[in-house]
């Protein structure tokens, strides 16, 4: 049995997954790679800033990292982890 800090944890992950357009942009970066903000704001279609809020929420959650690209900050998934924990949602809810 984890410890109750891992448990926390665990939690705080599935946090990340529980609001739609979180999992909207987490999608969105798993089927394109990288994206910018006005990307992710065309497809998902809100503001620029209600995107910045939701990708920072990401970022902390250690969930998506980003690069600079010149002016440009360019998202993507951070790791294997999370394309994983998408499409087994996806499968569990298809079922």
């Amino acid at each position: 049995m984890p410890d109750k800090e891992i448990v926390e944890y665990i939690a705080d992950l599935f946090k990340g997954f529980a609001d739609p357009t979180r999992v909207h942009i987490l999608t969105l970066l798993q089927q394109n790679g990288e994206l910018c903000v006005t990307e992710i704001a065309e497809a998902v279609e809100l503001s620029q800033s209600a995107i910045s809020h939701q990708l920072r929420i990401l970022k902390q959650m250690q969930l998506i990292k980003f690069r600079r690209e010149g002016k440009n900050i360019l998202y993507s998934l951070a790791d294997d982890h999370v394309r994983t924990i998408l499409q087994m949602g996806l499968e569990h809810v298809m079922e």
